[in-house]
Parts: structure tokens; sequence; C-alpha cells
């Protein structure tokens, strides 16, 4: 039995191998980029948040979001760390749940998968990108070109549109699309927002710990504690991340809310600054040692102060806008930046054109499909990389038993 899967990305790794744990079958892997897991050694910021140990409870989307709890609960966070074990890898859990290898590089796990598709019964195929699928009696007809491969069964693992400068394409949708599954509309997920603010540009780079209202229409959509980050063109971090896949989409006017002090009520906040306008401080640095240096610059000037006043001609008039810009300071949101910024796509092939115990075709037979480019997508912080092992997994140990 010859098992053909397009894509060697996480989801077609896993798949690889674990269609590979039946001896009689011969898995075929077929990458088109010159090299497997490019897109995975770029995941959390080069270390690899590769699962979340709350995976199994939460943090799926999808027009189906439900279809995932099936492989994700026959093969979850805990079974993925002692699958990555069994391979050689050492991963360690932080507080927060997310999962990272010990080694803190993501090309640790790239590694240690490609080391294990060294196996008698895996061909590894790069620079092989398949343009043309065939159903056929046997099976399935692949064409890369001027060359054939002709498989039993067939996994499409090849991942979605974003981040395509690291291999995201819309190749998987079209191939799957050709043999009758439908798409769902695609939109970038996990992926910093524009907002409109001019000043935007003097705080790039600044990180800040705070809490994020997100309104739309003036009415609370979202609330997050977390890290966000200052971009050129607007915020990004974990807690923008969270909500970027439905932020501006829609229609509406949209709203982001920052607390840059959410330990502090406003009355301790008016002490502190109470204590400094007793000095000759000025007013460019009333904030300085409370929040970053450049941050809390920005939001004098935001708050309509002066920075060359000094700190005791402070007016109660501009305290009360100090504390209310610290606070509350509001950030007009225009849309999430494109595919080629995005970690993740929403959406993809719909769901219901497949089983959710064994991720095989419910219209082709011997036709399997896992990871992004199915229609689910999952929280920043492992999720997506768990569904990609699931998913995996599943497909690849049912596509690998033998027909009955």
């Amino acid at each position: 039995m010859v098992i053909g899967i397009i894509g060697a990305g996480a989801s077609g790794m896993a798949a690889a191998l674990a269609a590979a744990e039946n001896p009689n079958a011969t898995v075929i892997l077929l990458e088109r980029q010159a090299r497997v897991g490019r897109k995975l050694q770029a995941t959390g910021n080069g270390r690899c948040n590769l699962t979340n140990l709350q995976a199994e409870e939460r943090g799926y989307h999808g027009e189906q979001p439900e279809f995932a709890q099936s492989a994700i609960r026959a093969f979850g966070p805990a079974q993925t760390r002692d699958w990555f074990a069994s391979l050689g890898l050492y991963t360690v859990a932080e507080p927060s749940g997310k999962v990272y290898p010990y080694s803190d590089q993501a090309n640790s796990v790239v590694d240690v998968l490609r080391l294990n598709l060294v196996r008698e019964n895996i061909v590894l195929k790069t620079d092989f990108e398949v343009d043309k699928i065939q159903k056929t009696p046997a099976g399935f007809l692949l064409t890369c070109g001027e060359e054939q491969i002709a498989c039993n069964k067939l996994i499409v693992a090849c991942g979605g549109l974003a981040g395509s400068k690291l291999g995201g394409s819309m190749s998987g949708y079209k191939l799957l699309g050709k043999l009758g599954h439908r798409s769902t509309r695609l939109r970038p997920s996990l992926v910093q927002i524009k907002t409109a603010w001019s000043g935007i540009t003097a705080l790039k780079g600044v990180r800040a710990n705070c809490t994020a209202t997100i309104l739309k229409d003036g009415l609370v959509y979202s609330k997050s504690n977390g890290e966000i980050q200052f971009t050129e063109q607007g915020i990004s971090g974990p807690v923008i991340f969270e909500i970027s896949r439905d932020v501006c989409y829609g229609g509406g006017d949209w709203c982001c809310c920052l607390d840059f002090l959410p330990d502090w009520t406003e009355e301790q906040l008016k002490e502190q600054i109470a204590r400094r306008c007793t000095s000759t401080l000025p007013m460019e640095e009333l904030l300085t040692g409370i929040l970053h240096n450049r941050l809390g610059r920005v939001l004098t000037k935001a708050a309509g102060i002066s920075g060359k006043q000094w700190a005791n001609q402070l007016s109660d008039r501009e305290e009360a806008e100090l504390i209310k810009t610290v606070k509350a300071f509001e950030l007009e949101l225009t849309e999430p930046l494109g595919m080629d910024s995005a970690q993740v796509t929403a959406g993809g092939v719909l769901t219901d054109g497949f089983d959710p115990n064994t991720m095989e075709s419910r219209l082709v037979p011997g036709l399997y499909a896992c990871g992004e480019v199915l229609d689910i997508d999952g929280d920043c912080g492992g999720y997506n990389l768990q569904w990609a092992w699931s998913s995996g997994r599943c497909a690849g140990i049912h596509a690998g038993k033998e027909s009955q």
C-alpha cells in the first residue's frame, strides 16, 4: 500500500510518521519547497510554542469548531509531549500552559521530525509541487510537471494561505476544490492590526503589559490581559492576536481601549503623579519609572501636556486628562495586516465534507485532509500546532490502516 502526503509541514510530517507505523505501508511525503518544516521553524518567534496544556478544553474556531474535538481528545497535549519525547525532543511547560522545546529553539522541533522521517518506508521528495490530482481505480495519480506518482491513499496537508513568504499558498484549497470540496472565505489570523492614530510610529518596538478592551460600535467585544507590542502601522502581540481573526470584518467601528496600569486604580496613579508634581521634574518625564520611557512621553503628549513644562506646573485638568490617557487610551482600528504577515489562516476547506474521527473525505474514499487547509484555526499560544499534530496523526493512522 502506498500513501501519498502533499505537504511536509507540521501536520504532514505528523501524518507521515503515523502512517509509517504500518511496516507494510510505503509513505511518499511531497514538499513543494526545498526543505521541510520551514513555516514551523519560524513559529513562536523562533521558539516554537508546540502545544498548550489547555488545548483539549477550548481555543478553536471555524464554521464547525467542534470538528476539532475528536482528534484533539484522541491525541491531546499530554500525548503530544509523550510523542515528542519518544522522537527525542525534551519539552517544558510554562505556567501559562504554553509548551516549548527545552532548547527554546524551533529548529530543534524541525530537526527531530526531519531525523525521524529517515525510515525505510518513508520517501521524502522536496521541490515537488503537485499541480494535479487524478482519481484512479487504484487510488490517485499525482502530477508535478512531467513527473507522476501513483498512490492508493492520499493525505492533503498543504497548509493555509497565511505566511506566503514561508510557504503559504492556495494549492491545498485548489486541489481539494477540484475533488469536490468547498472552502469558506479566507482571512488572516494571529496578525497585527492597523490603527488610524498618526502617533503610532513613535512607539514602534515598544512592548507593554496592559488590559485591552476591544469595542465594536461602542459595545465591548472582548477584554483580555497581556502584552501588546506597538508596530510601525498598529498593534501586535498575544492580546491582539487573540481577536485579530474577527476585528474589522463585517463592518462597524472598531476601537481598542488600553489600560497601561491595570493593577492600579485611578486614585493610586493620581497619588504617584501628585508626588512627582512637588519637584521640578520635566513634564515629559512624569511617567518615567512607571511606564516604558518612550511610552510615557508619548502618552503625556497625547494628553495634551507640553513636555517643556515642569511637573509642578501641572493643572488639575491636565492631571485628569493624563490619568484618563494612561488608564483608557483609545486607538481606532482600521484593518488587520494581510496574509503575508499572518501566522494562521482563518477559514479553509469546509469540515462537513470530512469525518472528524478519521479525517477521511466523505466525498472521495481514500482521500484525507489535515491541518490548516481545513476550516479550523486556533487561539494564540500553541493551539494551532496542537491541531496540526492531532489532525495529522489522525489522518496518518487511518490512512495507514490496511483496507478490509
